[in-house]
């Protein structure tokens, strides 16, 4: 990843890790359209291609906030048309992300409100630092989510638990959040990227083929009945069959070694 951004921060570990960080502390790591742009380019490119990164992590900047949402003062004083439009593109960066072959691993470093606890939900999996705090607070200014929440919600917390979350807009703590199925781990704030960064460090040591293949059949097969799901596991699993990393795991196994997987 070569490119340069404004509002994100960009850190590769062991050539095939990478660190995505919001960087907007000042505003609380607010997504403002800068960011939406960015995100959206980020993401894309993965799409064409991985680079050799094989996991992605995303936090904020700093302690406080990993995302407070929609930047409501860049948004203050926006004509419809112009609301309309920005949020079109906030719409194509969450479906970028979500279309991301890559793992994606949220590391939660603080507040995840509004379009911070819908980002939080579009990724795979999560991780909490014990002082964060999520919501969606879309209907206590008028409008609702819109980037992912009244779908990936329910999916992960079941039907009503997320409309009671949606509904009210409270705030819950990052220990419900765990309980909930929103988050897997809840862990002091001065371990949480470490944390996160060691498992995906282990899922990026993994056949990336194979890591690919069963994210998509995960993600894909949710979607169908469970006879399509079934079907199209198995489509997913034959595409593995005549790789080089297939045939490495193997030997691997029975040389009893560590497997070099290529991704080929």
């Amino acid at each position: 990843m070569n490119a340069t951004f404004e509002t994100l921060g960009l850190e590769r570990f062991d050539d095939d890790l990478l660190l995505v960080r919001l960087n907007r502390p000042q505003a609380a790591n607010a997504m403002n359209t800068r960011m939406g742009e960015e995100l959206l380019d980020l993401f894309e490119r993965f799409q064409l291609g991985a680079d050799g990164v094989r996991a992605i992590v995303v936090t904020g900047a700093g302690e406080k906030a990993f995302c407070a949402g929609g930047d409501l003062k860049e948004r203050n004083g926006m004509t419809d048309a112009q609301w309309l439009r920005q949020h079109a593109m906030f719409e194509r960066m969450l479906r970028a992300l979500v279309a991301c072959p890559l793992p994606l691993i949220g590391a939660i470093n603080g507040a995840a409100f509004g379009g911070g606890c819908e980002l939080a939900a579009a990724l795979d999996f999560t991780y909490a630092a014990e002082s964060a705090r999520f919501a969606l607070t879309e209907v206590t200014l008028g409008i609702m989510p819109g980037a992912g929440g009244t779908q990936n919600l329910p999916r992960a917390l079941g039907e009503r638990r997320a409309k009671e979350i949606i509904l009210t807009g409270l705030p819950f703590t990052a220990r419900e959040a765990c309980d909930w199925g929103l988050v897997n781990r809840v862990l002091p704030q001065a371990e949480l990227l470490e944390a996160t960064l060691a498992t995906a460090r282990r899922i990026a040591g993994n056949a990336p083929i194979a890591v690919r293949q069963a994210k998509q059949s995960i993600h894909r097969g949710l979607q169908m009945s469970l006879a399509d799901g079934l079907a199209f596991e198995i489509e997913c699993y034959n595409r593995m069959v005549a790789t080089q990393d297939r045939h490495e795991g193997v030997r691997a196994f029975n040389e009893k070694r560590k497997p070099r997987f290529r991704g080929e």
